[in-house]
């Protein structure tokens, strides 16, 4: 049974793209000034080809 187990996980591993290219994180800071003062923003996230994943705090 452990044979099989470790089997199905080197699978996995190898079908998952474990062997591919990295995605490039992305990252950025802004400052402005406004009627309610001076405020920040943070930007993160992740590009793959045509698709981009990102948060903004």
């Amino acid at each position: 049974m452990k044979r099989i187990a470790t089997l199905m996980a080197v699978v996995l591993l190898a079908s998952c793209g474990v062997d591919g290219a990295p995605v490039k994180p992305s990252a950025g800071i802004g400052i402005g000034i406004g009627p309610n003062g001076v405020t920040t923003t943070t930007k993160v996230g992740v590009k793959k080809g045509p698709v981009s994943v990102g948060v903004s705090l």
